[in-house]
């Protein structure tokens, strides 16, 4: 049996802290993007960065439904 990744706590946090550098949501909380962006990211190739990784890993929260799961993090 294959061991399952257990999601990163932190970067879940980081998700509620980190802004968008750049683009049409500049300054825009992570959290906060709204999936259409998050989409159009899928389709043009997400930043070779932790920025695209957190990205990739907000589009799959956010397409699972489990927005909730962030909701009750603390972001400190």
């Amino acid at each position: 049996m294959q061991d399952v990744p257990m999601p990163d706590g932190n970067m879940l946090k980081e998700l509620l802290i980190i802004k968008m550098p750049f683009g049409k949501y500049k300054g825009t909380i992570l959290h906060r993007l709204p999936v259409s962006y998050l989409e159009w990211f899928a389709r043009k190739g997400f930043p070779k960065s932790k920025l695209g990784t957190l990205l990739q890993c907000l589009l799959e929260i956010k397409m699972n439904g489990l927005d909730e799961l962030l909701d009750n993090i603390p972001s400190s």
